[in-house]
């Protein structure tokens, strides 16, 4: 009787493939609650090496460069997050005349309804009330969700700096663990990846840090012009969102479009928003990102929009802002080692 053995082929190895898709994103969503703080505190490693390795090339010790670093980054990060908040409780203050022209705009829409399509009063009261009904249900459950959520983010920002420090102060403890793991690697070779993948990281970085604050003056500045109120708050959320490739700006766009709408009563403001808009991700994407982004990614933009919608499933909104970075270092890693050609193309884009 002869034993007739199983050969490995294609379907063995995507079968296997999928197991791991299967097995890893199993495991990515049961353990976001410990992946997501580390996940955050590598990323804030890779940006504040370099510079932590520059000052101990000028003498300064390693803990008292990290904290040096790490300090800097969360100053500069209040400072931001301290804009924002002054600028959401000055818009908070006005709410009550927006609700009144919002209020006004709402009567005009019931009366349009009752002319034009001929919907009376009684059957927009209906809907109103069902619409009441089914969102009444869900209030108590955002709220939970959100006092959750914000209990969570509260014990991040005090996680997230001290991983960061043990990451970077144990870094060459690490090293040597990532070469026990990959044993078939130069040593010299493996050295090279991950050196090269973190200065090319944290030039990116540094350069989308100042198209960020460039697209967030210039979409201020034209809000201004137009008038538009809190101009700064709303360029500044429309730049960070520019990070998800043409749904971002969209986004971004919608809430000056609608304040434009309430406060003006015009179509003008809102059309002059999206010309505004358009003019400066214009300029972003042939301007202002070459001039400051010296290393590109060059991720596969179906990749990114596919990476932001599995972070999203997996690990909610944190999900859709990490998922992007490490899709990029996982290019960065695949770009140097000729092994991984092909997933290198399958993340890139066609290279010339």
């Amino acid at each position: 009787m002869r034993i007739q053995t199983i050969v490995p082929g294609p379907d063995t190895s995507i079968l296997r493939i999928l197991q791991y898709i299967v097995f890893g994103s199993i495991i990515l969503y049961f353990g976001k609650d410990v992946f997501i703080p580390i996940s955050f505190a590598l990323l804030i490693s890779f940006v504040l090496h370099p510079v932590c390795a520059w000052m101990e090339k000028k003498g300064i010790g390693r803990l008292t460069a990290i904290l040096i670093a790490l300090s800097l980054l969360i100053i500069a990060g209040l400072l931001l997050v301290a804009l924002l908040i002054y600028q959401f409780a000055s818009f908070l203050n006005e709410l009550p005349a927006l609700q009144e022209k919002l209020s006004k705009s709402i009567e005009d829409l019931s009366v349009m309804l009752v002319n034009v399509f001929g919907i009376s009063l009684e059957r927009q009261r209906e809907w109103v009330a069902k619409l009441t009904n089914q969102s009444g249900s869900g209030i108590l459950s955002i709220i939970r969700n959100a006092i959750a959520t914000s209990a969570f983010s509260a014990v991040l920002l005090v996680i997230i700096p001290v991983y960061s420090a043990l990451i970077l102060y144990y870094r060459q403890h690490w090293m040597k663990i990532v070469q026990r793991l990959f044993p078939k690697e130069n040593k010299e070779s493996l050295h090279e990846i991950i050196s090269q993948t973190v200065n090319t990281y944290y030039n990116f970085i540094k350069g989308m840090a100042i198209v960020y604050l460039v697209v967030g003056i210039l979409n201020s500045i034209g809000l201004l012009l137009l008038g538009i109120p809190h101009a700064l708050l709303f360029g500044f959320i429309a730049s960070v969102l520019t990070f998800i490739p043409y749904v971002g700006i969209m986004v971004g766009s919608l809430l000056p479009i609608a304040i434009a709408w309430i406060t003006y009563d015009s179509i003008w403001y809102p059309v002059g928003i999206i010309a505004i808009f358009a003019f400066i991700q214009y300029l972003e994407a042939n301007v202002i990102f070459p001039f400051a982004v010296s290393n590109r990614l060059n991720v596969n933009t179906l990749v990114m929009l596919i990476a932001v919608f599995v972070g999203g499933i997996l690990w909610g909104l944190a999900g859709m802002i990490l998922f992007v970075p490490f899709l990029g270092i996982a290019k960065l890693i695949a770009d140097h080692n000729p092994k991984w050609k092909t997933i290198s193309m399958m993340l890139g884009m066609n290279d010339k």
